[in-house]
């Protein structure tokens, strides 16, 4: 489970350590690729193989169905953990979610998310607690 917020620093080759509770829930290998909101999502195998089958079901007459598949296929890189934890995110993503030194890891309880401070901050300062409540009872909960 991927649950809180861990501030890290991006080194120069474009490595950044995943948080030590994180790491055993990803296993060897996973998955990152684009997000929305100019972030990027680690997805642990599994999760990536139920959520590219999910995808590939969908009508490739469908427009938005083949927007998503170039949204999360094209990007996406498999990556692995080095022995002392940290992920190399590759130029294109970093370029992407615009990571230059500090990044955020947040958890989002299947996956996590990668995120310059700049656009964490943009995409906080939009939240609140009147807009989540209706999006809640939009989605019946």
């Amino acid at each position: 489970m991927f649950l809180g917020e861990f501030a890290h620093t991006i080194d120069a080759k474009g490595r950044v350590a995943i948080p030590a509770r994180f790491r055993e829930a990803l296993g060897e290998r996973f998955v990152l690729t684009r997000g929305f909101e100019q972030c990027l999502q680690a997805f642990p195998r599994v999760l990536w193989d139920d959520l590219s089958a999910k995808v590939n079901r969908l009508p490739l007459a469908s427009l938005q169905a083949r927007s998503l598949r170039r949204m999360l296929f094209a990007p996406a890189a498999e990556v692995e953990m080095d022995r002392q934890g940290r992920m190399l995110i590759p130029q294109g993503l970093r370029e992407y979610a615009g990571l230059a030194e500090e990044v955020l890891i947040t958890g989002m309880h299947t996956y996590f998310e990668l995120w310059s401070s700049a656009n964490w901050r943009t995409v906080q300062d939009e939240l609140s607690g009147v807009t989540i409540a209706a999006q809640l009872a939009d989605l019946g909960i």
